[in-house]
C-alpha cells in the first residue's frame, strides 16, 4: 500500500466575501505531522474568550501528537510499533483508539475482499517504501513467497472491549499509513467539535473532512489534482460539506529500477506493486477513515473491479485512468449525483 499519504488534494478554502458582516472570526493553523503536513481552518463560534487560536492549536497539535504516539510505523516505541516487534501470540493491551482503526481496518478487508490489508508491512519494507529506505533492486519472488504467511488481515484479530490486538503468526505485523491520516484528520474534527466549533475544513497529506460552511456563508471547495508526475494542476473543483475525501494515487510516490516504476501501492493478494491503469482514485464518505481505506482499496482493485465493487454499493467516487494521450475520468452515479457530469 503506501508508506504515506501525500498530497493530492489542493484546498480552495479561499477568503469570505467582502459583504461578510458576522462578528465571527475565521482562523486558520498548519503545521507538520505523520511525516506530512496539515492545514486547519475553522470558524470561530461566538464563544467566550478563551477559546483562542492558541488554545485551538494546543488542542490540534495534542491530539496529532496522540495519534502519532499510537499508530505511527516510524515511531519505535509507537503502540503499533510495539505491537509489530513483539512475537507473542497473546492479546496485546492497545487504546481504544487503535483498536478502533484496527477494526475497521479489518471490516474494510474483508468488504473489498482483502484488496485492503494492512499486514503488508513486511512487503513496504521489502519493495523499499518504508522506513528502511530504498532498495536497489525489486526483491525476487523467492523474498516474496518468504513473507506469503506472514500477510493476511484474517490472522489479526482485534477487541474493541478491552482493547487490545492478537496476531496468530508471531512475525505478523501492521502498516496503517493507508488509514491512519485519515483516522486524524476525524480526530481533529472531532476534537473542534468537542470545543464547539461547527465550521471547519481540516486536511492532512491530502485528506479531508469539512463541516458547515465558510463565515460568509459560502460552502469549503477542494481542488482534486490531475494524475502529473512533473507538475501540480487541479483537474475539479469540488464543493464539499459534512463529508469526508481522500484520494490515493500512484503519480507521485514510486520507485524507478532498470527502466520500469514500481507504484507504492502493494496489492496484498499478488504481494507486488500494482500494474494495472487506474491512476488515481478520490473517494467521499461520512468519515475521513474510510474514505482513506476505501481509496487504497480501489486503487489496489484497479479501474474496473473498482468502479463495479463502488457502483454497486452506491460510493461517490472519481477515477483518473492512464491513456496515450494523458487519462481519462470516470465517475461513479453517486460522484455524478453529487456533483454534476464531468466536464
Amino acid at each position: 500500500m503506501r508508506k504515506s499519504l501525500f498530497l493530492i488534494l489542493l484546498v480552495f478554502a479561499g477568503c469570505d466575501s467582502p459583504a461578510t458582516t458576522t462578528a465571527k472570526k475565521y482562523e486558520s493553523l498548519s503545521g507538520e505531522t505523520m511525516g506530512t503536513t496539515y492545514s486547519i481552518k475553522y470558524v470561530s463560534p461566538v464563544l467566550p474568550s478563551e477559546l483562542t487560536s492558541e488554545v485551538v492549536g494546543t488542542e490540534i497539535q495534542n491530539t496529532l501528537e496522540l495519534v502519532n504516539r499510537q499508530m505511527s510505523n516510524w515511531l519505535p516505541d509507537s503502540e503499533i510499533s510495539r505491537f509489530n516487534s513483539s512475537e507473542s501470540t497473546d492479546w496485546f493491551e492497545v487504546s481504544p483508539e487503535t483498536a478502533k482503526v484496527l477494526a475497521t481496518a479489518r471490516q474494510i478487508s474483508e468488504q473489498t475482499e482483502s484488496a485492503f490489508d494492512v499486514t503488508v508491512a513486511p512487503l513496504i519494507e521489502l519493495w523499499g517504501f518504508g522506513s528502511s529506505g530504498r532498495s536497489k533492486e525489486p526483491p525476487t519472488d523467492e523474498q516474496l513467497h518468504a513473507l506469503a504467511d506472514q500477510i493476511g488481515w484474517e490472522k489479526l484479530e482485534v477487541r474493541t472491549d478491552s482493547p487490545a490486538l492478537k496476531k496468530s503468526h508471531p512475525e505478523l505485523s501492521a502498516n496503517l499509513s493507508a488509514i491512519a491520516k485519515g483516522y486524524g484528520v476525524d480526530a481533529v474534527a472531532e476534537n473542534l467539535e468537542r470545543l464547539g466549533i461547527e465550521s471547519y475544513l481540516v486536511e492532512i497529506g491530502g485528506e479531508i473532512r469539512v463541516k458547515g460552511t465558510k463565515r460568509d456563508g459560502s460552502v469549503w471547495t477542494v481542488g482534486v489534482e490531475s494524475p502529473f508526475e512533473s507538475t501540480r494542476e487541479v483537474k475539479h473543483a469540488i464543493p464539499l460539506t459534512d463529508a469526508a475525501l481522500a484520494t490515493s494515487g500512484d503519480y507521485r510516490n514510486f520507485i524507478e529500477r532498470n527502466g520500469k516504476k514500481y507504484s507504492h501501492t502493494i496489492d496484498p493478494r499478488t504481494l507486488k506493486p500494482i500494474e494495472h491503469s487506474l491512476a488515481s482514485v478520490s473517494v467521499i464518505a461520512d468519515t475521513c477513515m474510510e474514505a482513506d481505506a476505501l481509496a487504497t482499496g480501489l486503487m489496489v482493485m484497479g479501474p474496473e473491479t473498482g468502479y463495479n465493487y463502488s457502483e454497486e454499493r452506491g460510493i461517490p467516487v472519481l477515477m483518473m485512468i492512464h491513456a496515450e494521450d494523458g487519462f481519462t475520468e470516470q465517475a461513479t452515479s453517486a460522484w455524478k449525483a453529487r456533483f454534476g457530469e464531468l466536464r
